[in-house]
């Protein structure tokens, strides 16, 4: 079984520019921007809500595929963040650091970006990026 989220071509400035939420539709952009700096890479749409950047080939147990090495969605109940928190082995020492977030299901949650560590987002992104691409 794969995922079925693929890369499309729809425009990623037009998703962010329709984000409801003012502060979220800021967000969204700032992340792009920090995205596309530490990866060298240009935003690509997921499906129809996840931003990604790069990609590559997994086989788990009961699923491959492929997916982005990181990404984000600005959702309504929080900014989700993907590719930098891994349930599955130990926890980041960084995330200490990050300020208010929470984790799961693979994914990073913040309510507000402007309440989070900028330089220590940076670095988690940057940190999962080579990971994947080294």
């Amino acid at each position: 079984m794969a995922i079925q989220t693929k890369p499309t071509d729809a425009d990623v400035t037009a998703f962010l520019d329709a984000v409801p939420d003012e502060r979220r539709r800021a967000e969204g952009h700032a992340m792009r921007d920090l995205f596309e700096r530490v990866t060298g890479e240009k935003a690509v749409m997921w499906g129809p809500s996840m931003v990604g950047f790069g990609s590559y080939h997994y086989q788990g147990k009961s699923s491959s595929g492929d997916w982005f090495v990181v990404g984000f969605s600005p959702r309504k109940a929080a900014l989700t963040i993907y590719g930098v928190y891994d349930d599955y082995g130990p926890v980041e020492p960084l995330f200490a650091d990050l300020g208010p977030h929470e984790t799961g299901k693979g994914c990073l949650y913040l309510k507000r970006l402007d309440a989070v560590d900028g330089d220590v987002l940076e670095q988690l992104v940057r940190r999962a990026w080579e990971k994947r691409t080294a």
